[in-house]
């Protein structure tokens, strides 16, 4: 699956868009993750905790797009892009969507 941020993709045509696809998760902090990265934050550093934990929201995110863009008939994906937000305290959803289009290689 052809995935990109661009909206032009150099060698391929693109012959029809079929809607917006996408693909979303929320996730939530563990308590013995907040404790550890709690530690962190008073001496400084990254979060690793916290990077591991988006990087998989987003990863799954990405994954449901692409299976919703399957689903639609596409071949690939243009102006990708991921959003996030707060559901709750300790809770963020992660968006990752784009246009779901087909495509086909310029000779």
């Amino acid at each position: 699956m052809l995935v990109t941020t661009s909206h032009i993709v150099p060698g391929v045509e693109i012959v029809e868009a079929l809607g917006v696809a996408k693909g979303n998760v929320i996730r939530a902090k563990h308590v013995g993750t907040d404790i550890v990265a709690g530690l962190r934050n008073l001496f400084g550093g990254e979060l690793i905790e916290y990077t591991k934990l988006m990087s998989e929201a987003r990863e799954q995110a990405n994954d449901r797009m692409i299976a919703h863009t399957q689903e639609m008939g596409a071949n690939a994906i243009v102006s990708m892009r991921f959003a996030t937000s707060m559901v709750t305290k300790g809770a963020a959803e992660i968006l990752s969507y784009g246009t779901a289009v087909k495509f086909s290689r310029i000779e």
